[in-house]
């Protein structure tokens, strides 16, 4: 199974996903958001796939210190572009897996996702 780990190197939620998998053998390839970006055509397939709501990370720091006109009237188009230009604002981890996508660090659907 090939997966793909997306996230903040320093991010608790981050190292504790990334831990689980390596305590579970799982190989993963890490998507650094600090030195590789996030990917605009990669956000909008997540956001199909998982709802730009699930996606986008409003309950932190870099979300709440937006200007309020970015915060309006959101939608998917406009959720991806604040998170491609703030990528601190998506919900931490993602996981792409074979059999689909992971949003935020919940081991017991990770469990099941990845049995």
């Amino acid at each position: 199974m090939s997966l793909t780990l997306y996230g903040i190197p320093n991010c608790d939620t981050v190292k504790k996903a990334r831990n689980w998998l390596e305590a579970r053998g799982q190989v993963f390839a890490f998507h650094d958001y600090k030195k590789a970006g996030a990917d605009p055509a990669n956000l909008a397939a997540w956001c199909t796939a998982a709802g730009w709501e699930k996606v986008l990370n409003r309950a932190g720091t870099t979300f709440k210190k937006l200007p309020d006109a970015d915060k309006a009237d959101l939608n998917q188009a406009k959720a991806v572009a604040l998170m491609a230009a703030n990528p601190s604002c998506i919900k931490r981890p993602v996981l792409e897996h074979s059999g689909g996508l992971l949003v935020g660090f919940k081991p017991d659907e990770w469990e099941a996702a990845l049995a």
